[in-house]
């Protein structure tokens, strides 16, 4: 039987692994703390369309394509281990100011005109769908296919699953794909990635989220994610069971400590979408690396004839998994996957085989 080892237990590694065992392969991951990394910390946000702009059309038709699979990606990964994962949908992004409501118009417009469905909101429509944002909210845009998922139960989900399928873990480091015995060599180690391979172009980007919790009596969180832009700084509201994450900061820094000044930062923002999250619990500060690359798209595809590069997914790791697996299942089969042709590694060299 052939045989594959995943370099990396994030939701990219653990989903390729599930589903390279259902589909025969006999798998090992290879991650010391697998789902410990930037899949831990993260929102769990699938939104390429509120996340559009003009000129960035490979990004969005990779998003869109990856959101669409979603839904059966999900409900595959529920049936097999009886949990819930989507936590909400519609987003919904508000306006502050003129300028942010000029934005929202562009992108829709845009977003449109790429066959997505997107929905102007006046103030008066906002508030009658999410009454709890602030005053200031003057435009608002729904996006009524995205959705969110819970990115913790995603992890535990993914780890059963792929136990339940036979994969085997291995909780030592990998510090040179050529020590791996393995058929073939699937490496999903995010912002590692460059140190086991390094012409893949994909560096760490340090990103803070908070995690709250309801207090009783606290107002009630919005029922959709949220997001807006306060002093040129994008923040979310995910809802979650309980209470809401808060994201993200976003520095070009390569340690995970939670800084005062991104707390700062995130509960003031917060607090201009939604007045009411004084009121609830600051249960967790956590920061994670994103695996970046120059032109914002991942690398998916062969480096070698035996290794193959699934990384460099920065904010995207969660909405990008069904693609990202889907492409490399028809790489494990010697084939390719049309909808991931822009995120071939070998856009930026073709001097990566060994």
């Amino acid at each position: 039987m052939a045989t594959v080892s995943v370099v990396g237990g994030g939701v990219i590694g653990l989903s390729v692994a599930w589903r390279a065992a259902c589909a025969g392969w006999t798998v090992t991951v290879h991650d010391p703390a697998p789902g410990s990394g930037a899949s831990w910390v993260a929102g769990g946000m699938l939104a390429p369309l509120s996340e559009g702009w003009p000129g960035e059309d490979r990004v969005l038709d990779l998003g869109a394509a990856s959101l669409q699979r979603w839904p059966d990606f999900g409900a595959r990964l529920q049936r097999t281990v009886d949990t819930e994962l989507f936590t909400s949908g519609p987003s919904l992004t508000v306006a502050l100011d003129t300028a942010d409501a000029a934005d929202l118009r562009t992108i829709a417009d845009w977003v449109s005109g790429h066959g997505h469905e997107m929905r102007i909101l006046s103030r008066a429509e906002v508030r009658a769908l999410e009454p709890e944002l602030g005053p200031r909210i003057r435009l608002g845009l729904l996006a009524p296919t995205e959705l969110s998922v819970d990115n913790r139960a995603l992890v535990d989900a993914l780890r059963r699953a792929a136990a339940e399928t036979g994969v085997r873990f291995v909780d030592a480091p990998v510090r040179d794909v050529a020590d791996l015995t393995a058929d073939r060599v699937v490496l999903a180690a995010g912002s590692a990635s460059a140190k086991l391979w390094p012409e893949l172009p994909v560096r760490p980007v340090k990103g803070e989220i908070l995690r709250l919790r309801t207090r009783p009596g606290a107002t009630p969180s919005p029922q959709r994610t949220v997001r807006g832009s306060v002093h040129g700084r994008p923040v979310y509201l995910v809802p979650r069971d309980g209470g809401l994450v808060v994201g993200a900061t976003q520095y070009e820094a390569v340690d995970t400590q939670v800084t005062v000044a991104g707390v700062r930062d995130l509960i003031a923002d917060a607090e201009a979408l939604f007045p009411a999250i004084g009121e609830y619990e600051l249960h967790e500060a956590s920061a994670g690396l994103r695996p970046m690359t120059p032109d914002n798209l991942p690398l998916i595809g062969r480096v070698s004839e035996r290794v193959i590069a699934a990384t460099g997914h920065g904010r995207n790791g969660v909405l990008l998994t069904p693609i990202t697996v889907d492409a490399v299942l028809a790489e494990l089969g010697d084939e390719s996957l049309p909808e991931a042709k822009y995120a071939d590694p070998r856009r930026f060299t073709e001097e990566g085989v060994r």
